[in-house]
């Protein structure tokens, strides 16, 4: 288990004789820790976006899973590759303990089953091709511990984000990463400080992993899907940097070949 909490850990009290500037500035303060604390475990991310890369490559794909807060980033990051990338939804999946309901609404107990992780996992025929990535800030889940032994005793690559440096996911995972941001503000409050710094480094990840499997170009995000007007736009301008066209010669090429990537293969 991780280390107790207290109210002495903190660096802030009486948070309710705060006026609203001195609580954003605290908040604030505390925030800049976040990107020196994601420096100092660099070399770690860095495995886990190598292998991701290698896992897209090789057919797998990339699985998170956790639950509360830290199961919700994940959802996210995974929702968010498909329009970015052009990618199927299936090639990056985020699971939550509790189900969909679990998105907007606590669901009782749902992170206390150590059972259910494995469940979810043979609900989507996990395999060893696949890269399972435990997201629990304090590390001490059981949904998210669950999940790791399933992968441990089947033989399959997993990864583990963490913010609590005892967390026992870190000997459970091949590929641990702990993002130590010290107490919260809010004391307990995992959204804060473990929240941003659980949604960086999943940034870092699937951003890096996407780059690796060749689904950037340059620094563009030529696999996009345009399922709006501003995204259509960016893609139009893309081309009329990348192909030195005019805006009408753009907007026709995208009519004609459907992505930017298509366009700039054939014209």
């Amino acid at each position: 288990m991780g280390p107790k909490i207290t109210e002495s850990d903190s660096l802030y009290h009486s948070l309710e004789k705060m006026s609203a500037f001195e609580i954003a500035k605290a908040m604030n303060t505390e925030d800049q820790k976040v990107s020196l604390a994601i420096q100092n475990e660099l070399e770690a991310i860095s495995k886990v976006i190598s292998c991701a890369g290698d896992t897209l490559k090789a057919g797998g794909r990339l699985i998170y899973f956790g639950a509360g807060t830290s199961g919700r980033l994940g959802v996210l990051d995974a929702s968010e590759c498909p329009p970015t990338f052009g990618v199927e939804p299936e090639l990056v999946v985020g699971i939550i303990a509790g189900g969909e309901r679990a998105l907007r609404f606590a669901v009782e107990n749902a992170e206390d089953n150590a059972l259910q992780a494995a469940l979810d996992f043979q609900k989507i025929n996990v395999t060893k091709k696949d890269l399972i990535i435990g997201v629990a800030a304090s590390g001490t889940t059981p949904y998210v511990i669950g999940g790791l032994k399933y992968c441990n005793e089947n033989e399959i690559k997993s990864a583990c984000i963490t913010c609590n440096p005892n967390a026992p996911i870190l000997q459970m995972a091949t590929f641990p990463i702990c993002i130590s941001v010290g107490p919260e503000f809010l004391t307990g409050s995992s959204r804060l400080k473990a929240g941003t710094a659980q949604k960086m480094t999943l940034n870092m990840i699937s951003t890096g992993a996407m780059i690796l499997f060749g689904r950037v170009l340059g620094n563009k995000m030529v696999d996009m899907k345009m399922t709006n007007a501003k995204l259509r736009q960016r893609g139009i301008k893309m081309l009329m940097e990348l192909k030195n066209v005019s805006e009408v010669e753009a907007e026709s090429l995208l009519d004609r070949f459907g992505s930017v990537r298509n366009a700039i293969s054939h014209y």
